[in-house]
């Protein structure tokens, strides 16, 4: 009884002990998944789950989004997860998505997946226009986003309409231009085809290295009023904060660079941002709501921190991701080399193949020739020789013809008629006799020549069929490939295969290596910004070419802001277009 009672008490105590839990669901971009989550735990237990299952360790570009009666927050990392404003229906939704952007991606970003979350992010953004891109660089940075998906372009794989269902331009530049679809993708693949031996990595930075350059990329907008009640818009991005008209979100009226802003902060819905220079005055704004501040003074915090950190020697973690990251990507980049050798020589022995296949079918082709030749040789001596026999018997016969003539003539001459009449009678027959005889004697000289030209021509026949029988024997046994100079090179499985390669790779990067690969990179580099101005030209080359097809009404208030930066010779690049102003660094800020 006591053992019962203690056993029961056991499985309660076990069952109070289970810990309560509730089921969260995280969308990436490209990807969902579920968890099953403490009810104490904090935001970033949660986020620290998530990282370590996408094997992220880029973590601070991240959060954790979710919405509010229509405004955008984030989750806080030390508050717990069911304290914050979220439905406490199961399962509780969060977007697992960028919060900070980097300045260059290039030299920022270190993990593949991070490069990969980003660019599916930044396309995202593209294509649901909260981002503005002129249309020649939306073909562009659409080629590159083909190129991530399908690799290298082949004609045989990739043909006409390959891309019909395929989202790679945004709809306002689409409804811009008198195009059909087909005018589209042909100029999407033109770009395409140049782009062969880029990895999907390689792709995706390009088309991040191109896309971080747009006026609108990595900003935040939230509509503000300033003291006098104007409506303006608040954008807060890696490089500071800036001020927009709210029909122009591209070229800001004024810009607080983060290393010259000493404080910023919030009372309510006031917000105040107050400039290193003491001799500027404090810009104060107004937001719609106390939640927006907060959001606001988020994004100032995690942007001003990243921008310090930049511009700091990188921490030891950030090196040796760094230094992985270069010895991944010297291991991947030996692969694909090895992998390119490997394709050219598989492709180099099909061509051989095919070339030994195409010479024996000639060879094959030339036998049954000389055989057929020798065939026909056989059956002309065949008939000759019937002939040359057939000639000589004819040949005989007149001979023993003659011969009996002869005698005849003999016999008449011998039997002598008495009378004159029978004497000239058979002189007569006599002639006559003689005269056949003549003719027959001619007619078998003439057939006996012929016996002999006909015997003539049967050595030559026979001749002929000889030197056939001869080439046919030197056909047979002529090799059936010249001899090649061996070269190693793997068969396709459908041909005898030699072995090429005894030991499998091994790759020892020693000091020397990383060297050599820096200085690789660093002229990779400079190629790179060789490549830039060709890149620009084709930019242009391709406004050009499409400018004549541009529905002039169908233009947006951006598209017009667009054109006259980029007539002013501004809004080239992100870089200069956020740029602080040098003329209002040292006046009163009016707005």
């Amino acid at each position: 009884m006591a053992g019962a009672i203690a056993s029961r008490m056991s499985f309660s105590s076990l069952k109070r002990k289970q810990p309560k839990t509730f089921t969260v669901r995280i969308v990436t971009m490209d990807a969902e998944m579920e968890f099953n989550c403490e009810m104490k735990w904090k935001g970033k237990d949660l986020f620290d789950l998530v990282c370590r299952t996408l094997g992220l360790r880029e973590t601070w570009f991240f959060g954790l989004q979710y919405t509010i009666k229509d405004t955008v927050a984030w989750l806080k990392m030390d508050k717990k997860v069911l304290d914050h404003d979220v439905s406490k229906e199961e399962p509780v939704t969060f977007h697992f998505l960028a919060k900070f952007y980097p300045e260059n991606a290039e030299e920022e970003l270190v993990q593949e997946i991070t490069q990969h979350l980003f660019f599916l992010q930044v396309k995202k953004q593209i294509l649901d226009e909260k981002i503005y891109c002129p249309p020649e660089a939306s073909v562009l940075l659409a080629s590159y986003a083909v190129q991530a998906k399908y690799g290298d372009y082949d004609p045989s794989v990739h043909k006409r309409g390959f891309l019909a269902q395929e989202e790679l331009l945004p709809k306002r530049v689409i409804n811009l231009y008198q195009m059909t679809p087909e005018m589209w993708e042909e100029r999407i693949t033109a770009w395409y085809a140049e782009h062969r031996g880029r990895a999907r990595d390689e792709a995706e930075m390009e088309y991040l290295k191109i896309a971080q350059d747009l006026e609108m990329y990595g900003v935040n907008y939230f509509a503000i009023r300033n003291k006098k009640g104007t409506e303006l818009l608040l954008g807060v991005d890696a490089l500071g904060l800036h001020i927009y008209d709210p029909e122009n979100r591209l070229t800001p009226k004024i810009s607080f660079p983060w290393n010259e802003i000493r404080n910023i902060s919030y009372s309510d819905k006031e917000f105040t941002i107050k400039p290193l220079d003491k001799k500027i005055d404090v810009f104060k704004f107004n937001s719609s709501k106390l939640r927006v501040n907060k959001l606001i003074l988020q994004l100032c915090i995690g942007n001003h921190d990243l921008f310090m950190r930049r511009r700091k020697a990188d921490s030891l973690e950030v090196q040796q991701m760094k230094a992985q990251a270069r010895e991944e990507k010297a291991r991947k980049q030996m692969e694909r080399q090895r992998l390119a050798r490997e394709k050219q020589m598989r492709e180099e022995a099909e061509r051989t193949r095919d070339e030994l296949e195409r010479r024996l079918l000639q060879m094959k082709e030339e036998a049954t020739m000389a055989n057929e030749a020798l065939m026909r040789s056989e059956e002309t001596a065949d008939l000759l020789a019937e002939k040359a026999q057939i000639t000589e018997e004819e040949a005989k016969l007149l001979a023993q013809k003659a011969a009996e003539a002869e005698q005849e003539m003999q016999r008449i001459k011998a039997t002598a008629i008495r009378t004159e009449e029978e004497k000239r009678l058979m002189e007569q027959k006599v002639l006559e006799a003689e005269v056949l005889a003549l003719k027959m004697a001619e007619e078998s000289e003439r057939r006996a020549k012929e016996a002999d030209q006909l015997k003539q021509d049967l050595q030559e026949a026979r001749e002929a069929e000889r030197r056939a029988k001869q080439k046919l024997l030197e056909i047979a046994t002529k090799p059936t490939y010249p001899p090649m100079n061996p070269i190693p090179a793997p068969l396709p499985p459908d041909i005898p295969s030699f072995n090429l390669i005894g030991d499998s790779l091994s790759f020892d990067f020693k000091d020397t290596d990383m060297k050599r690969l820096s200085m690789e990179i660093e002229k990779e580099k400079v190629e790179y910004m060789e490549k830039s101005k060709h890149l620009q030209e084709q930019l242009n080359e391709l406004k050009t070419e499409i400018e004549a097809l541009k529905l002039k009404e169908r233009e947006t208030a951006l598209d017009i802001l667009h054109n006259e930066n980029s007539d002013r010779g501004g809004g080239s690049s992100k870089h200069n277009t956020i740029k602080k102003p040098q003329a209002q660094g040292r006046r009163p800020i009016c707005i």
